[in-house]
């Protein structure tokens, strides 16, 4: 029982704090290596795939309109997923701008709008973006200069979030971990998922795109079978408001979580170190091992339980994880306490760690999702 528990303890840990750690030993001194492209100038096929954006796809169209790139070397193209509520007529409104409209015969989802728009496209690079994503003027322009690097395959941006007073919101302690995270595993073998509403990809790379899987996850696993990195580009940003109905933000965890448990499970070949070398340890421990995360927890808090009496350490254990749990569920009951920055913290990872633990059992009961209806914003 004191072994599970140690076994378990490190499970627990591992994906957060022994995983980056072994990425910054690995990292230690290291300079990726780059390889000019032989291509002086790329050509970009920009996507934007809409279902039912009719209030929002003006604004959309008007932002890439705005971006400060050669549009010789730029294509826009919106990606209908069988719009039916105006989107479509709006859209072919801009035809005489240079925007093209390319609908999906039949709504299957995100990925088979991208498909439907990949297979019409012309540029040496593609760009995928959501309708919610706000794109600065110079965006294109700093992607190109990540592809002047043979070796990317693909790059990904970094989210920013504005709130309700139209101001950018702070970065949160969970986020600025999470870039640094992309940041160290950019500089190995690539990241594990892009940001899956606005990243960059060689062609050749979305040439085998698996309309059931995430985009960014497959965009990353095609990177890696080409022997290509996808990296993070903390320069190039995405804008997007705060959601309408902040209760909302837990059902997006919730399907984020799902589609991604499906995409790995239609890749498991992706975790074979011997085919993917580096890249497969990432996957397992960023993917795999932190949604297990919940259930490891899970199994502590009962073993912990059992082995308390074992002496003052394992006392101690199960009083800290006590004290974790009801700091969140305070949190939880009350916001003043949740406006304190450690406790908001806490409520945040035990808020992330039940949507993980709920897309687990709809995954194993059988649940899929490749088609909804984008969160208001």
């Amino acid at each position: 029982m004191l072994l599970l528990f140690w076994c378990l303890l490190i499970a627990s840990f591992y994906s957060y704090f022994f995983y980056p750690a072994v990425l910054v030993l690995l990292n230690r001194g290291k300079v990726p290596a780059k390889s000019l492209s032989d291509e002086k100038q790329l050509h970009y096929s920009l996507i934007v795939t809409a279902y039912n954006e009719k209030d929002r796809i003006r604004d959309k169209i008007d932002n890439l309109l705005a971006l400060d790139f050669d549009p010789q070397r730029l294509e826009l193209i919106v990606a209908s997923d069988s719009s039916d509520d105006g989107t479509d007529d709006i859209v072919r409104e801009y035809e005489q701008k240079g925007v093209r409209l390319v609908r999906a015969k039949d709504r299957l989802g995100k990925e088979n709008a991208q498909l439907t728009a990949i297979q019409e496209a012309t540029g040496d690079i593609l760009v995928f973006s959501d309708v919610a994503t706000i794109m600065e003027s110079e965006a294109i322009t700093l992607l190109d200069t990540y592809f002047q690097d043979a070796t990317v395959g693909a790059v990904s941006s970094e989210d920013r979030f504005i709130g309700k007073d139209g101001t950018v919101a702070g970065e949160g302690a969970y986020v600025k971990y999470e870039m640094w995270l992309r940041k160290q595993e950019s500089q190995l073998a690539g990241l594990v998922g892009l940001s899956g509403s606005f990243f960059a990809a060689r062609k050749e790379v979305c040439e085998d795109w698996d309309i059931h899987s995430p985009s960014d996850f497959n965009t990353a696993l095609n990177c890696a079978r080409l022997g290509l990195r996808s990296v993070s580009a903390p320069d190039v940003l995405g804008f997007y408001p705060d959601l309408k109905d902040p209760s909302k933000e837990y059902a997006r965890k919730v399907r984020t979580v799902l589609r991604g448990m499906t995409g790995l499970s239609r890749h498991l070949d992706v975790l074979n170190p011997r085919r993917f070398g580096f890249f497969a340890v990432q996957v397992f421990s960023h993917k795999l091992m932190r949604w297990g995360v919940p259930w490891f927890l899970l199994a502590l808090l009962v073993v912990s339980v059992l082995v308390a009496h074992k002496g003052w350490f394992y006392q101690l254990a199960l009083l800290g994880q006590i004290v974790f749990y009801l700091l969140a569920l305070l949190a939880h009951i009350n916001a003043r306490i949740r406006a304190f920055g450690p406790v908001r913290l806490i409520y945040f990872f035990v808020q992330v760690n039940i949507a993980l633990m709920d897309s687990a059992m709809k995954f194993f009961s059988g649940q899929r999702m490749t088609t909804w209806k984008p969160s208001a914003r």
